[in-house]
């Protein structure tokens, strides 16, 4: 059984009203109105997060292929890594990620976002 199979489905935990408001992302927020339907957990009206949603241990924190990622900020820190997922760092820059990509394709490992 592959760790996609293993990992539950989550709702989208959206916002009370953002969809359909321009001025409001979705993101969420907890409702706070005295006659909120979705803070009264009304059916239909968007799930609430809690801890009940939470993945089992052993997939937390392992990439859909099945392996554990490792944030990687320069090359040497390839060095001694097995058996990982490579997610290049956010703030590194085009001429280390190209650098990354090349030693990580050379020691077989496989890089997430090239």
């Amino acid at each position: 059984m592959g760790i996609v199979a293993i990992k539950r489905k989550k709702p989208a935990f959206r916002r009370q009203r953002g969809p359909w408001s321009k001025r409001l992302k979705e993101s969420w927020r907890r409702p706070r109105g005295q006659n909120s339907k979705q803070r009264k957990k009304w059916w239909g009206k968007g799930e609430h997060p809690g801890s009940g949603y939470r993945q089992p241990r052993g997939v937390r924190g392992i990439h859909p292929s099945g392996l554990p990622e490792v944030i990687v900020y320069n090359p040497s820190e390839l060095e001694g890594v097995t058996g990982v997922a490579v997610r290049i760092a956010r703030t590194v820059g085009g001429k280390k990620r190209k650098e990354i990509v090349a030693k990580a394709e050379k020691l077989g490992l496989k890089v997430i976002n090239p």
